[in-house]
């Protein structure tokens, strides 16, 4: 297959995933331009695998790789995508249920590009609400110590565009030609959880390529299924992800006193998010 032609490898990391992780793979299966489905399971304990297995096993497409701990999301991702050879990479989470056409739409927006980019879709949950996640800005950890309008780093939706350019889309589902994504490294494997798309698309950008959503491919996304289970691990991992990704993009451009200021206001940040998730669990 060549490197603008049909064939996509969908990359689905599962941890307790069993609420979505039949219809999601299901749905897979029966997705147009899929030519190989990887399974990577970190460590479920509840159903996911039994159900992971059955799959597997009706078709040949699907391989599944179990890690007997949890070495993260970033870990796995490239470890699905380096079992596989489809010249395309389909990131997808496992609560993320898509429509037969949605990844071949999105392979076809890619192609049309030039190939060297980087796509999301327009993310829905279970009532039709569109996700604030699948387009950003950069976080501008600094600037929001004085700037509370940079502390929302959503990008409002513009319908006119059929592909929307914005610095960064969601990890639940991500569209990207093999060839970048080794060319730029992969995933960094130092984010255990969250922020490690954001640092794959600066990447991306750094390296020339395009990052956008397809505004007209609509993807229902039922958040946080995996990290329901563990709310006070997520969100350790998700404000040490945002140290990593300022320490790696945006720390030498400040003094040490706006490092230290920063730092702060991650991690006394913590403790009340934490808490809050504590309360919904």
């Amino acid at each position: 297959m060549s490197a603008t032609g049909p064939g996509i490898a969908a990359v689905v990391v599962s941890y307790q995933s069993e609420a979505t992780i039949d219809e999601c793979l299901s749905r897979l299966r029966a997705a147009e331009g899929v030519a190989q489905v990887r399974i990577v399971d970190n460590g479920s304990t509840d159903a996911t695998l039994a159900v992971i297995q059955r799959h597997a096993s009706l078709d040949a497409r699907l391989h599944f790789i179990g890690n007997p701990d949890n070495p993260g999301f970033s870990v796995a991702c490239n470890q699905g995508a380096r079992d596989s050879d489809a010249p395309w990479l389909a990131f997808v989470n496992p609560d993320c249920l898509l429509e037969p056409d949605a990844l071949s739409r999105l392979l076809a927006l890619a192609i049309a590009l030039g190939g060297d980019c980087l796509l999301g879709a327009d993310l829905v949950d279970e009532h039709d609400q569109r996700d604030a996640a699948a387009r950003r800005r950069d976080p501008a950890l600094a600037a929001m110590l004085r700037d509370r309008g940079a502390r929302d780093p959503a990008i409002a939706p513009d319908d006119s565009l059929a592909l929307q350019p914005v610095d960064a889309v969601s990890g639940a589902l991500m569209l990207v030609p093999r060839a970048l994504f080794e060319r730029i490294g992969g995933f960094d494997e130092g984010y255990r959880l969250h922020a490690e798309d954001l640092d794959l698309c600066r990447r991306a950008r750094q390296a020339g390529a395009t990052v956008a959503v397809a505004n007209r491919v609509r993807v229902l996304h039922l958040r946080g299924v995996s990290s329901r289970s563990r709310p006070l691990f997520v969100e350790w991992h998700k404000h040490r992800g945002l140290w990593r990704y300022f320490r790696r993009f945006d720390a030498a451009q400040v003094g040490w006193s706006t490092r230290l200021a920063v730092w702060l206001a991650i991690w006394l940040r913590f403790p009340l998010a934490a808490l809050r998730q504590w309360a919904k669990a």
